[in-house]
């Protein structure tokens, strides 16, 4: 599943507006770290764009981009250019009070409301989950360091959609550990002596 086709597919739904909350802050931080998914971004909206003003029955407003910027964001003094979609949202990575499942594995979940639960997980070096699969689609986007599975490895940047016929044991790199974004639509299913 983890293949070009359904990251596409995300890629587009985000363009044209389809997302939910966790979706989108998903899909804005790939693209954000990610630049060939960005430029496939780019196409996308310039075609939605095209085919939205094709469109004679859609009234086109006269908006203009700083009409919908608050005051309080146009004065901030951050370069918001280093600064990611996530962490605009969250704060900064390093000040993020982690929650320990269990060993070598961390979690934070964001207080974002939606149909999904973002949530961002931080994998000691070395440490590894046990073989599970999910009942929905699994996102997951490398934020630092990296992992690897049963289907590659996986760095800053790169992203890993699954679904429940994907069984995978995700173990974080030797030197730096990973920290990445997630989101699971259903429970995790886990397997051998884990099971759920």
């Amino acid at each position: 599943m983890n293949g070009t086709l359904v990251k596409n597919e995300l890629i587009f739904d985000f363009a044209s507006g389809a997302l939910g909350a966790s979706k989108s802050i998903f899909a804005s931080t790939y693209l954000f770290l990610n630049t060939k998914a960005s430029n496939l971004n780019s196409t996308f909206e310039g075609l939605l764009g095209d085919s939205l003003l094709e469109n004679k029955d859609t009234p086109v407003s006269k908006l203009k981009y700083s009409d919908c910027i608050s005051d309080k964001i146009k004065t901030q003094k951050q370069d918001l250019n280093k600064l990611g979609p996530l962490s605009k949202i969250i704060g900064p990575l390093n000040k993020i009070k982690w929650k320990q499942v269990f060993k070598g594995f961390n979690e934070f979940t964001t207080k974002i409301h939606g149909d999904d639960e973002l949530k961002l997980i931080k994998m000691d070096p070395g440490a590894s989950v046990p073989l599970h699969s999910h009942g929905g689609k699994e996102y997951i986007l490398v934020l630092e360091g990296s992992f690897c599975d049963e289907y590659g490895k996986y760095s800053r940047g790169d992203i890993q959609i699954n679904d429940q016929k994907i069984k995978h044991t995700p173990i974080a790199n030797q030197n730096d550990g990973c920290i990445c974004l997630t989101i699971t639509e259903k429970d995790v299913i886990f397997y051998g002596k884990f099971a759920s």
